[in-house]
């Protein structure tokens, strides 16, 4: 299906819907220049690498279950291929058919192995997920990164050079904070895309960084509840367990490029 077929079937099947809250979803993976498209949320599937949720509302609070790939997450029927060191676009899109609508809160990128099976057949519900990037402030500390995604930008992820081959979820992760000023306000955006990684490297994450979903957050955490989060300049301060020490450096991972999604 052609970008431009697949976003006129998502305008027209959002048309029709009574109401679409302006939250938002994973729409598009783009893996070293190769484009696989996701489904609108609670639409009749076509094959993806992106596990479909059905909803675009956000996962509120961190025991909550589908923090793990997002609402309701189902299994997607493909998977992609990729290499140590691919680049990676992430498009996310609002409910509403147009940009994504928040601009303050971290972005994130764990891996998980499909193990002793093939990721369109995984169930993801206990996965150790290990992390293997984190954005958070634009120098100066005083605009997010999730800024330029809101202003129709793909966040951008490098996998790790050295990762050992084999099939993983990469579950990219938006956090939006502008209720987070309040304990349970955090809004978690999860997804997760299926791949398989391909070579003859060596690394695996060590179990000291690796985390469940639910179960890798509280809800207290800093950096999910943030009474300060408003303050100028913020500080702040990540969830989760640090990057693992293989992943690539981050530079900038949401920025222009010419191949936009909306």
């Amino acid at each position: 299906m052609s970008y431009c077929s697949y976003q006129q079937f998502s305008l027209s099947f959002l048309a029709l819907l009574p109401f679409v809250s302006a939250h938002g979803y994973l729409a598009q993976v783009v893996i070293d220049g190769n484009n696989y498209y996701g489904n609108v949320p609670n639409a009749k599937p076509v094959p993806s690498i992106i596990r479909q949720i059905n909803d675009v509302d956000p996962v509120m609070g961190a025991s909550n279950p589908y923090l793990n790939c997002g609402q309701d997450a189902q299994l997607a029927s493909l998977v992609a291929n990729a290499n140590p060191s691919s680049q990676l676009q992430f498009w996310w899109d609002g409910g509403d058919g147009g940009h994504w609508p928040h601009n303050t809160g971290p972005i994130m990128t764990y891996m998980a192995q499909c193990v002793d099976t093939t990721c369109d057949q995984y169930d993801s519900t206990n996965a150790e997920w290990f992390k293997i990037e984190e954005t958070g402030l634009q120098p100066g500390n005083m605009v997010w990164y999730q800024q330029n995604i809101m202003n129709g930008w793909p966040a951008n992820v490098t996998l790790p050079p050295t990762l050992a081959p084999g099939q993983y979820l990469i579950r990219h992760e938006i956090i939006a904070l502008h209720d987070a000023v309040a304990m349970g306000g955090a809004q978690f955006y999860p997804s997760c895309t299926q791949v398989n990684i391909q070579g003859d490297q060596s690394d695996v994450a060590p179990a000291s960084d690796e985390v469940t979903f639910p179960g890798g957050y509280s809800d207290d955490d800093p950096g999910i509840y943030d009474p300060t989060v408003f303050n100028r300049p913020v500080q702040y301060t990540f969830p989760g367990p640090p990057v693992v020490s293989f992943a690539a450096p981050v530079s900038n991972t949401s920025s222009p490029t010419s191949s936009n999604s909306s």
